[in-house]
């Protein structure tokens, strides 16, 4: 048991944290060397920005020499194979993504096949569009210019016009006697339009539809939540 108060005092040593002195206060004493970083970041920018014109100047050597070794530019020799490199003398669309650029290869390639070119989707969209243009000469009105400016009328109207008017009437026809056993036919209305849509146009005529209604109800709710003026 320590009889003395000197001993009950231990001395810290020299490594103990906690002690506060001239030589350790707790924070730095130092100002930063504000100057040595400047420095550094220099010579870091100073190097990528070397590192960028050696690589642009090294690129542009190369190219050089590529286009000089292929001579000039024919139907044979194409600045790339890419698509849309005639258009934009050579230069790549960063923006846009292989398959993207793939695709415009394939469109590029199959426009300079000769005519007719087989259907890559067993006829749908061929047939789809056979379809469309059908829809436009029959439910539109329109001119036709090979046949001394005559106008088409819809069908729809022109079977009304029929309808009151009735059918022309042949003077042979007419005077037409029937035999024995003769039998006047019957015209019944037929079952169905005789036209039916493929399973491809239903899905796009629905998908269409489904579009349109989704931006006629995306229009009407920013209608009603826009500020009125």
């Amino acid at each position: 048991m320590p009889t003395n108060d000197h001993e009950m005092h231990q001395t810290p040593g020299p490594h103990d944290v906690h002690v506060r002195d001239a030589e350790s206060p707790g924070y730095e004493t130092t100002d930063v060397n504000a100057g040595g970083v400047a420095v550094f970041l220099a010579g870091l920018f100073g190097s990528v920005l070397v590192f960028f014109i050696f690589c642009f100047v090294m690129g542009k050597v190369i190219n050089s020499a590529i286009e000089k070794s292929d001579g000039p530019t024919t139907k044979w020799n194409k600045l790339s194979a890419f698509a849309g490199a005639e258009t934009t003398n050579g230069k790549r669309q960063d923006l846009a993504s292989n398959p993207e650029m793939q695709q415009r290869e394939f469109q590029q390639m199959t426009s300079s096949f000769p005519e007719p070119r087989l259907d890559i989707d067993d006829g749908n969209q061929a047939t789809a569009d056979m379809h469309a243009r059908e829809d436009l000469l029959l439910n539109y009105y329109s001119v036709t210019p090979a046949e001394n400016g005559s106008i088409r009328i819809p069908i729809s109207r022109a079977m009304e016009l029929i309808a009151q008017r009735g059918l022309p009437v042949s003077p042979q026809a007419a005077a037409t006697v029937e035999m024995a056993g003769d039998e006047k036919p019957v015209v019944l209305a037929p079952l169905t339009s005789g036209f039916a849509r493929t399973g491809y146009e239903l899905e796009v005529i629905e998908a269409r539809e489904q579009k349109m209604t989704y931006g006629k109800a995306e229009a009407a709710t920013q209608a009603e939540f826009a500020p009125a003026k």
